[in-house]
């Protein structure tokens, strides 16, 4: 960029495009830049003209080019907040198992948000950019839930960042999870279709469920050994919803050990009195293409000790 825009005075202001912005549609662009500013009032402003590009009117799906200049009429944007601190997180770069010029994989721990929000001041991805202040550009591949452990994605450049998406969604990315689940499993693997639709609280908290009025989400479970009254299993996330593998595993009756969103209360009563203390869902393994290269990639990040000891402690326990 041409131009800081931390500050934000009530004047038109041009906007040169640099290769890391090249390729986002405008309407995306003008979201991200114009923090604070509704989302209403950025299509209007677009649709009056008063974002212009190359002086020019243009659409909102119209894909930014290096070197492009965009009019930035005078609006109003909510200030910058603080950039947070890398104290408290160098521990994190310990937990980067993989890294290139183009992406980085990071063992996200349960507990941590990946981003700030909804009552969190720092999430994974601060605290990365925290770490590197000199890197251009860290982002957000994909996410994971508050209290799931495992490979989590950061794009350092806008290339990545965009090809990784259109792997994601065309289904070009392979996520594996491993999860305890209520119960034992009968059968073979099994591959559950339901169609999962959003929801919010009252208290602002996201929730799902099955419904014919949401998107379409596919899941494949694989058994695994039997462990007390629970069954590990393997999960391939064949689409990518808020929520999927917890809402499917509940909806064929082996909910997720530990889940107090969609589990089975006396179920987490009883794993807790063996001493789990967390969601047990772990992001295992993603495979995808090098989004410059093309070539494999297989990232994998090992069960978390305090999983893989109360997977032992169970195997010895006795029966229920």
């Amino acid at each position: 960029m041409t131009q800081n825009l931390s500050e934000t005075p009530p004047a038109v202001r041009h906007v040169e495009i640099d290769e890391q912005r090249a390729g986002q549609r405008l309407d995306n662009f003008l979201i991200a830049i114009l923090k604070g500013v509704p989302r209403s009032r950025i299509y209007r402003i677009l649709r009056r003209g008063e974002v212009r590009v190359n002086r020019g009117r243009a659409q909102p799906d119209y894909r930014l080019e290096a070197g492009d200049i965009v009019r930035l009429p005078p609006v109003r944007v909510a200030p910058r907040p603080p950039r947070a601190e890398a104290n408290g997180f160098e521990w994190l770069a310990q937990r980067i198992f993989y890294e290139d010029d183009h992406l980085l994989a990071v063992d996200k721990p349960a507990g941590l948000a990946v981003h700030a929000g909804s009552g969190v001041a720092v999430g994974l991805i601060e605290a990365l950019r925290a770490l590197r202040p000199q890197a251009p550009m860290l982002e957000l591949v994909h996410r994971l839930d508050r209290d799931t452990s495992g490979c989590l994605l950061v794009a350092k450049n806008r290339p990545a960042l965009l090809g990784l998406h259109r792997q994601l969604r065309a289904g070009g990315v392979e996520k594996r999870y491993l999860a305890l689940v209520k119960g034992i499993w009968r059968g073979e693997a099994r591959e559950v279709s339901v169609a999962l639709e959003k929801s919010r609280l009252a208290s602002g908290e996201r929730r799902v469920r099955a419904s014919h009025a949401g998107k379409e989400s596919a899941t494949r479970f694989i058994p695994g050994r039997v462990c007390g009254p629970a069954t590990l299993v393997e999960i391939d996330l064949l689409t990518g919803r808020t929520h999927q593998a917890r809402a499917h595993a509940a909806h064929i009756g082996h909910p997720i050990a530990g889940d107090d969103k969609y589990g089975d209360w006396e179920f987490n009563r009883l794993m807790r009195t063996r001493g789990l203390k967390r969601l047990f869902l772990h992001a295992q393994r993603l495979s995808f293409a090098h989004p410059a290269t093309g070539r494999k990639m297989d990232v994998e990040a090992p069960l978390p000790p305090e999983l893989s000891d109360f997977l032992e402690r169970l195997d010895h326990a006795a029966p229920v």
